[in-house]
């Protein structure tokens, strides 16, 4: 499969906060809840919630983070 270059950062992107919002989202569920006969259901429900906070999150705070590094000094 062939895609255009442009699309590359956005397609990271929503990989990146698919797989990280599906992770987080089921071990808070987990911690929460424990192992119950619901927990599949509570955990989908999350991450869909989760996912939508996620993606706009992922794409947008890098741009932000790279500003605010530009002007911090290492040493």
């Amino acid at each position: 499969m062939k895609l255009n270059k442009k699309f590359e950062f956005i397609l990271f992107t929503f990989l990146m906060a698919f797989g990280m919002s599906c992770i987080i989202s089921f071990f808070n569920c987990l911690i929460n809840f424990g192992f119950q006969s619901m927990l599949l259901e509570k955990w989908l429900t999350a991450w869909g919630k989760s996912f939508v906070i996620a993606f706009p999150a992922a794409y947008f705070l890098p741009k932000g983070i790279r500003k605010l590094l530009r002007k911090v000094q290492f040493v």
